[in-house]
C-alpha cells in the first residue's frame, strides 16, 4: 500500500467531504486519518486526510480527486507521506534551536529532510557539519541585505524547499523577501512581545516579576512578529528564580515549541486562514 496525505481549502460549501471521498474511493483508497474545520467568520473550510491505496502513481490519485473537487475552486496539495517536505533552517549565534531540531531529526522524530543550513554568523557551522548538512554563511550589513536575501531565494530553488524555519535568527527579514515566501517562513520568539520587546526580555521580565514566560512560533510577515501564530507554550515561574534561571527556561521552551512547530508543518497539520491558522494536531 502507499500512504498518502491530502490538503484542502476553500470556501465552505455543500457536499466537499463527499466529493473528496467519491475520488478515493474511485482509486480504491482506505482513509486511516481525517480532519476537517469549516470557519465561520472567513467562511472557509479545511480538510486533512491522510489515505493508503494500492495505486503508486500520484498522478492517477491526483487525477481521480481533481475530477471530483474541481467544482470547488479549491487549493489542494497531494504528497506522498514517504516523500518528505523540507526545511531550510536560518540561525545566528543562539543554538539551542538548532541542536533540539537536528536531534530529533536525526533520531527519526522529525520526518522532515533538512538540505541546508543558513547563517549570518560563522558560530553554528561545525554544528551543521557535525551533521552532515551544508552550511551557508549569508553575513548581512545593510549594504548587503538585498543581495543575501536574493542569495537565499536563490538557494530555496535550488534545494527545492517548501518552508523556512527561522531558528532564532535575528535579523529581520524585509518585506520583499516576506511577500516572496508568504506562507512559507516561521519564526520563534519569546512571549513577552510587545511588553518587553528589545533587549534582554527575560532581564526585562525578571524585573517585573513575571509568574509565567513562555514562546511563541507564528509565520513570518512584514509586520514584525505580528504574523499568524502557529503554536505557544509556558512554563510557571517563581520569585526565587534568577533572570538566569528564566533565560534557561525559556531557551528550553522555545526549543519545544519550535520543534513541534516544524512536526505540525512537515505533517501538512498547518492551514493559513486570513490572519489565523487552523492546526489539525
Amino acid at each position: 500500500m502507499t500512504e498518502y496525505v491530502l490538503q484542502l481549502q476553500c470556501a465552505d460549501q455543500a457536499g466537499i467531504i463527499h466529493a473528496v471521498s467519491t475520488g478515493l474511493l474511485d482509486c480504491q483508497a482506505n482513509i486511516v486519518e481525517q480532519a476537517q474545520f469549516s470557519d465561520p467568520d472567513l467562511n472557509q473550510f479545511c480538510l486533512r486526510t491522510r489515505f493508503e491505496t494500492t495505486e503508486s502513481d500520484i498522478a492517477v490519485v491526483q487525477a481521480a480527486i481533481t475530477k471530483h473537487i474541481s467544482r470547488f475552486n479549491a487549493e489542494s496539495h497531494l504528497r506522498l507521506t514517504s516523500n518528505r517536505r523540507r526545511a531550510l533552517i536560518m540561525v545566528s549565534k543562539h543554538d539551542h534551536c538548532l541542536v533540539d531540531l537536528l536531534y530529533r531529526h536525526s533520531i527519526g522524530d522529525l520526518h522532515v529532510e533538512i538540505p541546508v543550513i543558513v547563517s549570518n554568523h560563522e558560530d553554528c557551522r561545525s554544528i551543521a557539519e557535525s551533521h552532515g548538512i551544508p552550511f551557508v554563511y549569508l553575513p548581512v550589513t545593510p549594504d548587503t541585505k538585498d543581495v543575501q536575501e536574493q542569495a537565499l531565494l536563490e538557494l530555496v530553488q535550488e534545494y527545492k524547499i517548501d518552508f523556512v524555519v527561522l531558528a532564532r535568527y535575528m535579523q529581520v527579514l524585509s518585506a520583499n523577501l516576506c511577500q516572496s515566501l508568504s506562507g512559507q517562513i516561521v519564526n520563534i520568539h519569546h512571549s513577552f512581545l510587545p511588553g518587553f520587546a528589545g533587549a534582554k526580555p527575560y532581564h526585562q521580565a525578571y524585573n517585573r516579576g513575571v509568574k509565567m514566560i513562555g514562546a511563541t512560533s507564528h509565520f513570518v510577515t512584514a509586520d514584525l512578529d505580528e504574523g499568524p501564530i502557529i503554536d505557544q507554550d509556558i512554563q510557571r515561574v517563581g520569585h526565587a528564580q534568577t533572570a538566569e534561571d528564566l533565560v534557561s527556561i525559556g531557551r528550553d521552551v522555545e526549543r519545544r515549541v519550535l520543534s513541534h512547530t516544524v512536526r505540525l508543518l512537515a505533517e501538512d497539520r498547518v492551514f493559513l486562514v486570513g490572519r489565523r491558522t487552523v492546526i489539525f494536531a
